[in-house]
């Protein structure tokens, strides 16, 4: 369906001529493809095989048949062609246009497009969905909405994440603040899912829009993937720990809207060990996100040094000569993690009681 939009965005010469139709207040039906299966249910009409053009698709548009146009849009195959597709084929639609749009999509591998002169309307088919474009202002309106509700998510997951960041540097994390930016990580990137689906809808109208959701975006995802990673339990059935990870990542983004906000929910779906409303009780990160800020670690030297000092305490109370065993490590980055993780405890004391 994304490439069916794309081709009827605001701009492109297809949805030019489809808004030329709507404005001239008439329907029309519009298959994009001409293979053997399209032609096979094609009855009368006339040849054209003509260049596409915006004017020439609202003028074939004043007569009843269907316009049938090559796969890439950029040729009118046939018009005021009747189309007979098969009638067993189960449709929702009333009306005898859009019946037959959705018949043709439902049984031939083409996008079909009904233009709708009662409701002033543009429906995509294609298989077994169906898309209603929407006006370019409203698509701008929503954008706006999303991009706006996303900054706020975006703050509220900057601010959790820099207090987790002191938090675990002072050992005192507790479950509520992995929860909350858990919760905040997950919104940016739903709310991100939302504005791409508009994208594609608004075509280069877009652009600008996709910047600022991209700007928005960054980093987001890594950082979940790593707090994640940081206080998930280990999966009874003997996983590795990356698939556990995965796992869980991928059920929080399939949780209801309702149940992320419910910080008992999405904890238990970590599998966070301790309570969530008992502030005493402490959770400790195994230190992968903190390590992931040092440069030119790569995530094999991370995992051998949480592997070999099980959390970050642990991690950042290690001596040169412990740290400089583990298999990789040598002098040079045993000196970068000890002088790194010891910039971010100052920076982290710094900006609590600055």
């Amino acid at each position: 369906m994304s490439v069916v939009l794309a081709m009827v965005a605001p701009g492109q010469p297809l949805r030019d001529g489809l808004d030329r139709v709507l404005r001239a207040k008439r329907g029309g039906l519009v298959v994009i493809g001409d293979g053997p299966d399209v032609l096979a249910i094609c009855s009368g009409g006339f040849l054209l095989d003509s260049e596409f053009s915006p004017q020439r698709l609202s003028e074939l548009a004043k007569m009843d048949g269907a316009i049938i146009l090559a796969p890439d849009a950029s040729r009118i195959a046939r018009a005021n062609v009747h189309l007979v597709p098969d009638a067993s084929v189960p449709t929702t639609e009333t009306g005898t246009r859009h019946r037959t749009a959705e018949r043709v999509a439902r049984s031939i591998d083409v996008p079909v497009l009904s233009v709708s002169a009662a409701m002033s309307v543009i429906a995509v088919y294609r298989h077994d969905e169906k898309h209603t474009l929407q006006p370019t202002s409203w698509l701008h309106d929503r954008t706006d909405q999303a991009l706006a509700t996303m900054q706020r998510f975006r703050n509220r997951f900057d601010m959790a994440i820099n207090n987790l960041s002191i938090l675990e540097v002072e050992d005192s994390v507790s479950v509520g603040d992995v929860v909350g930016v858990v919760q905040a990580a997950e919104m940016v990137l739903r709310i991100a899912e939302e504005v791409d689906a508009y994208l594609v809808e608004l075509g280069e109208d877009g652009r600008l829009v996709g910047l600022q959701s991209s700007e928005l975006v960054d980093g987001v995802a890594r950082n979940l993937h790593l707090v994640v990673r940081d206080y998930c339990a280990q999966a009874d059935d003997g996983s590795h720990r990356s698939e556990t990870v995965a796992s869980i990542v991928g059920q929080l983004a399939q949780l209801p809207s309702d149940e992320l906000r419910d910080s008992a929910r999405v904890a238990s779906v970590l599998r966070l060990t301790g309570s969530l409303h008992d502030t005493e009780s402490g959770i400790e990160p195994r230190g992968y996100r903190l390590l992931d800020r040092l440069p030119r670690f790569s995530e094999v030297i991370i995992e051998r040094i949480v592997d070999r000092f099980v959390n970050l305490q642990q991690i950042m109370r290690a001596s040169l000569a412990d740290l400089e065993q583990v298999e990789g490590v040598g002098q040079a980055r045993a000196h970068s993690v000890k002088d790194g993780l010891a910039r971010l405890a100052e920076a982290s004391i710094f900006e609590r009681y600055q």
